[in-house]
């Protein structure tokens, strides 16, 4: 009896410590598991395609994602923080947006922040993403977001139309110093090494600038790109796009790009507008605008989104001019989980016109 006694106070005792130490450890630590799934069923057709296809897919709105993120207290002002996250397809489970993904494409990064801002260290965003995703209507949707497609998504088809800003809208191998916000003013500034042998000149480098007053939301963004990405450092990233034939040896090894972008609540319908310019070290040059809302209906908003890129340049022929225009409506079920349905045309000039459209459901956790 005594002997069980004893046992009791030891296990007391031990629950006691272990409850001590746990306690701590969650003032200085916090790690969560965060995510979301999104897939959509539906039919799409981006100019340039021969016909529709029927389809059970994944990331409609958000591209889907999961991992890891942390922050730990240091004391005096300063935390480290780390980030995990990888981009999944819901219709098949595969890992990443497409094949040659790496695991943690989204994020992988460490650093430290304090009253000073943030040193991040690893894989992140690039310096072309927040601008673009937050300011239009349709976020970061690389399906049915008119800017996005755009700036972002090639198409492999007859059209030969490839995305505007080149370098991914993720860095890796990348330094991101984020500033403290001042007033309204935010900014990021970006710069991948290109990890070259013997040529230490390659790499990435960009910065963004973000500004709220009210309900007033401005922001740019410039980068120079020489690196693909995530995979490889191989300078020449930029493929000449158009029906003609190209000059001998004429390839796109750098390029530089800029972007300007607006918002206003006006409360029964949030606006934006963006305009931006891509140019490069041959001539090959695009020009895109973007106009769209966001108004509240119920428990969820109309959206409605247009995009126009103008192309020219020697290596693109005959000039050429892509519109995007899309219509939607999410419906909230709940703070973490809605339904949309989105329906797009993409017209590209002298291309077959295509028309999409999607129904879908949205989960984060």
């Amino acid at each position: 009896m005594q002997q069980s006694r004893g046992k009791l106070k030891k296990l007391m005792l031990l629950a006691v410590l272990g409850n001590a130490f746990t306690g701590t450890a969650a003032a200085q630590t916090n790690v969560t598991v965060r995510g979301l799934v999104d897939a959509y069923a539906g039919k799409v057709r981006y100019a340039g395609d021969p016909a529709s296809r029927s389809v059970v897919n994944s990331s409609g709105m958000t591209t889907s994602w999961f991992g890891f993120k942390g922050t730990e207290d240091l004391g005096g002002g300063l935390t480290a923080r780390f980030a995990l996250t990888s981009f999944f397809k819901t219709d098949t489970g595969a890992v990443g947006r497409f094949a040659s993904d790496t695991m943690w494409a989204r994020d992988a990064s460490v650093g430290l922040s304090g009253g000073f801002g943030s040193v991040l260290l690893g894989r992140g965003l690039a310096p072309n993403f927040l601008p673009s995703a937050k300011f239009n209507a349709f976020g970061d949707s690389f399906t049915f977001s008119p800017l996005i497609l755009h700036m972002d998504v090639p198409l492999f088809n007859a059209s030969r139309w490839t995305n505007s800003v080149q370098g991914d809208t993720g860095w890796s191998n990348e330094i991101i110093y984020s500033t403290p916000n001042i007033g309204g003013l935010s900014a990021n500034v970006h710069y991948q090494f290109g990890e070259i042998a013997g040529d230490n000149g390659v790499n990435n480098v960009g910065a963004n600038l973000f500004y709220t007053a009210g309900d007033l939301g401005l922001t740019a963004f410039y980068h120079q790109v020489e690196v693909n990405n995530p995979l490889n450092a191989t300078v020449g990233n930029v493929q000449p796009a158009g029906n003609l034939p190209l000059p001998s040896g004429a390839f796109a090894a750098r390029q530089k790009a800029w972007m300007l972008g607006g918002s206003y609540d006006f409360k029964i319908v949030k606006v934006f507008a963006t305009y931006g310019q891509t140019s490069h070290n041959i001539d090959f040059d695009d020009k895109t605008t973007s106009l769209s809302a966001s108004a509240p209906v119920g428990t969820g908003r109309i959206l409605a989104a247009w995009a126009q890129t103008k192309r020219s340049g020697i290596a693109v022929g005959a000039d050429q001019k892509r519109n995007t225009t899309s219509v939607g409506y999410v419906y909230d079920l709940s703070k973490r989980t809605d339904v949309y349905a989105v329906a797009m045309n993409d017209r590209i000039t002298r291309q077959n016109n295509g028309n999409s459209f999607g129904l879908g459901v949205r989960h984060r956790f």
